[in-house]
């Protein structure tokens, strides 16, 4: 993967960045080892158990190194393949730069998307206790973001782009989004997706951001989860808002109002999360993250018919046999005048 980051560089041995903030953003180059798939279950990350790991059984970076922007065209054209696709990843709060390295490197493989996978890793603390610290990064970093955004758009040999983010990085990638469509009078025609998985986003700021956003927009997925405790916690140090990542969709004025801006939900409430916090549950999911790949990155419309968790993820849920259907549309594109709140 191709890593820019906005973190300063860690003087740790064995590290590559911290969670200080640089004064400007560095390109790093990560090549990344994952078990075979018969040592490892979908949505897992096996974290190295020594010193070096053991690439049988653990994730593994096995090339870390550099990179210079003159090389960046030629990583691009040996790794994209032929439909020339890239997928740019956002992190949340609370991760350090190994976790979204791995975690990015999970969904790669797990979704097998055909697209060169970049990673934007933003200077978080990688500690619980620094929310605060964490948002405002994400919200220094929407520059460089931005940046990262026109130089990918502009490059003949990009065909197509896919934003992807999780948690707090929706913050970074929705404000980036909405500057450079402010600058450019719309979005690039390239960036033919957007990915908010579990967003923690005030959904009044969400509104007032889609709103500044020219159309033609791109095609908008949002997975949530109503029993999502991470995003329970931001709601409560936001002044009880409601975040956009536990929203129940079915209820107004979300359900009217996510019609009107053309966004496809995702209502992922009755799958079993892998962790405590029922926070990232989008990855974890073998049904879920081949969407991802197979489906969203390949520039495929979804809707209700595709997904129902009695005939396909029954395997993986709390509650087998109800319907994902209910809350994954194919929505009718509307005004510009409102969002979901």
């Amino acid at each position: 993967m191709l890593v820019m980051s906005t973190r300063e560089r860690s003087p740790l041995p064995g590290a590559v960045y911290g969670g200080d903030r640089a004064e400007k953003q560095s390109l790093y180059h990560l090549v990344v080892s994952i078990p075979p798939d018969k040592a490892r279950k979908i949505g897992e990350i096996q974290w190295p158990r020594g010193p070096r790991g053991d690439a049988r059984t653990d994730f593994v970076t096995v090339e870390a190194s550099d990179m210079n922007p003159a090389d960046v065209d030629r990583w691009f054209l040996r790794v994209a393949g032929k439909k020339r696709k890239l997928l740019i990843f956002v992190h949340g709060y609370n991760n350090t730069f190994a976790t979204s390295a791995y975690r990015l490197a999970q969904i790669t493989h797990d979704s097998r998307a055909e697209a060169a996978p970049v990673l934007f890793t933003w200077p978080s603390r990688g500690h619980v206790l620094d929310y605060v610290y964490d948002k405002e990064s994400a919200t220094y970093s929407r520059d460089a973001l931005e940046y990262l955004l026109t130089r990918a758009a502009a490059n003949p040999n990009v065909s197509d782009i896919t934003v992807m983010a999780h948690s707090m990085g929706n913050w970074t990638m929705v404000e980036a989004l909405r500057q450079l469509s402010i600058r450019r009078g719309r979005l690039p025609s390239k960036i033919k997706n957007i990915i908010m998985a579990s967003p923690d986003l005030d959904v009044e700021v969400f509104r007032s951001q889609l709103v500044q956003m020219a159309e033609p927009r791109p095609r908008i997925t949002i997975f949530l989860s109503q029993d999502d405790q991470a995003l329970a916690l931001s709601r409560h140090l936001g002044g009880d808002i409601d975040r956009v990542g536990a929203i129940d969709p079915e209820r107004e004025p979300y359900r009217s109002k996510l019609k009107e801006f053309n966004i496809v939900v995702i209502n992922l409430t009755k799958l079993k999360g892998g962790d405590s916090f029922h926070h990232s549950k989008f990855a974890e999911s073998p049904e879920i993250i081949r969407l991802v790949g197979k489906r969203l990155i390949e520039g495929q419309e979804i809707d209700g018919r595709d997904l129902t968790l009695g005939e396909r993820i029954s395997g993986a849920t709390a509650g087998a046999g109800a319907s994902i259907g209910r809350s994954v549309g194919h929505m009718v594109a509307g005004r510009p005048a409102s969002a979901p709140r």
